[in-house]
């Protein structure tokens, strides 16, 4: 009897040391189910958030084709480490960022992406999340939401710099060696009470006096919902602005093309004759509505990589790409973002290795990564969680066609003040 219980006993003991260890076994291949998900021997499994509708008529959505595009060549030429790019394709936020919180959450939860990309939206509201989940997420850095995380990589770094922190003066550097200098010659800003368009108005402002403009005024009072039913007080606030003049340069940081088209058209009516700059006007589909067109003509667009106009064989390289996977699609802005985002998550990719988790992933994307490419200029992260690239270019609308005004160039930042 005593021999059959210790004997019991033992067995006990034996099964609560096999629970033990089958417990931590379990807990560890958990850990590392989640630093792995969507990674396969054989694929990578990614998808994006955009904007692709939105009250104002404002869209990212090409951002997919441009990222498809750039996926669809890595995988030919057998993908990264011998694992091809499985790519969902990206959900629509709508420039809500509630509706974005959603979308990271499903494309981690549900559909087990190892990584975000494109993400593409002014209003994007999953960040916190993806930074709490220790999920990579690429596109443009548009809003303050991306900048001190270690997940979030915008393919031109952060936008939105704190104070102290670096902040680009590239625009205001190229627009002036196009100008002949800014001695004696004025800007304005314009944004929407968004905090994405006003945050930029900040950094843009003193992009412009790091060159040498002085600042004619700053208005953030403009609705971000939908363009106002009347431009005059805005159009009158801007003519005034110098002294009782109009400013040398007018620089709206607006997202949306129906906006962009009303202030110019308004200011053009009120007998404006300086400059008109932004950051989203290079979109060959607004040449194909007469009024927009007329409205942007003479206007400089800011893009943050090298124009499709350009002869970079990374833009010759590019065009093929897209006219591989989507024949006769126009090339936009958006779409170029997409294809850079992802461009940039390759060679991230191809840098981490064969050994590929999340974890490998950000310490190599962190660990002083330097990659430079004349499609883009160049990026450094960790630095560039806190600060912009510094890299752009200049393009103009000319008699209905744009132009490379100024090529991509990379200058230094400034701390912001």
């Amino acid at each position: 009897m005593r021999e059959a219980v210790m004997v019991r006993g033992m067995s006990v003991a034996a099964l609560v040391v096999t629970l033990a260890a089958a417990g931590c076994a379990a807990q560890r291949q958990g850990t590392t189910g989640q630093d792995t998900a969507g990674v396969t021997d054989t694929t990578i499994k990614v998808g994006g958030v955009l904007t692709k509708t939105s009250a104002s008529g404002y869209s990212t959505k090409d951002a997919e084709i441009g990222a498809k595009a750039r996926f669809e060549r890595a995988n030919a030429a057998g993908g990264v480490h011998g694992r091809k790019i499985e790519f969902l394709g990206a959900e629509d936020d709508g420039q809500d960022a509630a509706k974005g919180d959603a979308a990271a959450k499903k494309l981690v939860q549900k559909d087990g992406v190892f990584a975000l990309l494109p993400v593409h939206a002014p209003n994007f509201g999953g960040a916190a999340f993806l930074e709490q989940q220790g999920v990579p997420w690429f596109g443009w850095a548009t809003g303050p939401q991306w900048c001190g995380t270690k997940t979030g990589f915008g393919y031109n770094g952060c936008l939105a710099p704190k104070q102290g922190a670096g902040s680009q003066t590239w625009w205001g550097r190229q627009m002036a060696d196009l100008l002949g200098g800014a001695e004696g010659k004025s800007v304005y800003v314009q944004t929407t009470d968004s905090s994405g368009s006003k945050y930029g108005g900040t950094t843009i402002s003193q992009s412009f006096t790091a060159a040498g403009f002085t600042l004619a005024g700053v208005n953030s009072g403009l609705p971000a919902a939908a363009p106002p039913p009347d431009w005059l007080p805005y159009v009158s606030k801007i003519m005034t602005s110098d002294g009782g003049q109009p400013p040398d340069v007018v620089v709206s940081v607006i997202a949306g093309t129906k906006f962009n088209v009303g202030l110019y058209a308004a200011l053009k009516r009120a007998g404006y004759r300086g400059v008109l700059t932004d950051a989203t006007s290079y979109d060959t589909a607004i040449l194909k509505d007469r009024a927009s067109a007329q409205a942007l003509e003479g206007v400089i667009a800011a893009p943050m990589f090298e124009p499709f106009e350009s002869t970079a064989p990374e833009i010759a390289q590019l065009k093929q790409d897209v006219e591989r996977v989507a024949p006769g699609t126009a090339l936009t802005q958006h779409l170029a973002i997409g294809y850079w985002a992802a461009d940039i998550f390759l060679d991230l990719l191809g840098r981490t290795g064969k050994d590929l988790t999340r974890e490998k992933f950000l310490q190599t994307a962190n660990g002083s990564y330097v990659y430079e490419n004349a499609g883009f200029g160049r990026i450094e992260y960790p630095k560039d969680h806190t600060e912009p690239n510094g890299c752009g270019a200049l393009v103009k609308l000319v008699d209905g066609a744009f132009q490379v005004a100024k090529s991509m160039k990379c200058f230094d930042n400034v701390p912001l003040k």
